[in-house]
């Protein structure tokens, strides 16, 4: 795709968290607005993948840490064709294979079950390792919270890929700088950031914009360039991008629109679609 399309996608994308979240009456819209363009570059123009054949052996692996962000994953899976976008609908409804977070034993292209914060970048860890031992090319990825990152397990993680120098292994920090409780700097502080990963023997990687596919294509086009050490992309983004009243909005981090709120941000939507078609 070039990136006017990739534009266009990540728009669509940014609709379907909104639907599949007020469907749902309940979920994570911040978070999965803030990353739906990280995302989108992911699945439809960094990894190797293939829908119709979800497992294969050599499909390049991603793991969502911060999986309350379950809308972002699941709406960007739905539109490259893992399963019908349609059932977005179904988000958290009961009997639905759409859970509130991944589950990899039911959703088509979950790789990771995930949503204790902090465990998921272990997984991703480990299915690196296991790559580099069976002599396997797949990479593997995995998305954060910036806020996700006071855990401590993250940096057992992070000591382990740096020792081991697995060059195989992308963690992005979606640094849109908001959680639950207000701003990150506010709530326990992970700053730097940067320095943290460079002490465990990280490439870093700052993408001034990570809303900007341009910014986030030559970010992951040196990670990929990046040999003998894992890297880490920060990327610094707007919690509930491309809606008026979500976004540097931490209040929207786990809660659905009601009937008003979201016909104004799919309207909202609806105007960004149509300033990128005219262009």
């Amino acid at each position: 795709m070039n990136l006017l399309e990739l534009q266009k996608k990540a728009n669509e994308i940014r609709k379907s968290i909104v639907t599949a979240v007020y469907s749902a009456k309940a979920g994570h819209p911040g978070g999965s607005l803030s990353a739906a363009d990280i995302f989108t570059y992911l699945y439809f123009e960094e990894m190797n993948i293939d829908p119709e054949h979800p497992d294969k052996d050599d499909r390049d692996r991603f793991v969502l840490s911060k999986g309350h962000t379950a809308p972002g994953l699941y709406s960007t899976l739905a539109h490259r064709g893992f399963f019908p976008v349609e059932d977005l609908k179904t988000l958290r409804s009961l009997g639905s294979y759409l859970q509130g977070h991944p589950c990899m034993q039911h959703i088509p292209g979950v790789d990771m079950s995930s949503g204790s914060l902090g465990q998921g970048i272990s997984a991703a860890v480990g299915m690196a390792l296991s790559g580099k031992m069976d002599q396997k090319d797949f990479r593997v990825y995995t998305l954060l919270g910036d806020g996700e990152i006071q855990e401590g397990q993250v940096w057992e993680a992070a000591m382990f890929a740096g020792h081991r120098k697995l060059d195989n292994l992308l963690v992005i920090v979606d640094n849109n700088g908001l959680q639950i409780d207000g701003k990150i700097e506010d709530v326990c502080s992970p700053y730097p950031i940067d320095k943290k990963w460079e002490a465990f023997q990280f490439h870093v990687i700052h993408v001034e914009d990570g809303n900007d596919l341009q910014q986030l294509k030559a970010a992951f086009n040196e990670a990929r360039e990046t040999k003998g050490k894992p890297t880490a992309i920060i990327a610094k983004t707007i919690k509930g991008k491309g809606v008026s009243f979500m976004e540097n909005s931490a209040a929207w981090h786990g809660v659905a629109p009601n009937e008003e709120e979201y016909k104004v941000a799919m309207a909202d939507l609806e105007k960004a679609g149509e300033a990128l078609c005219q262009k």
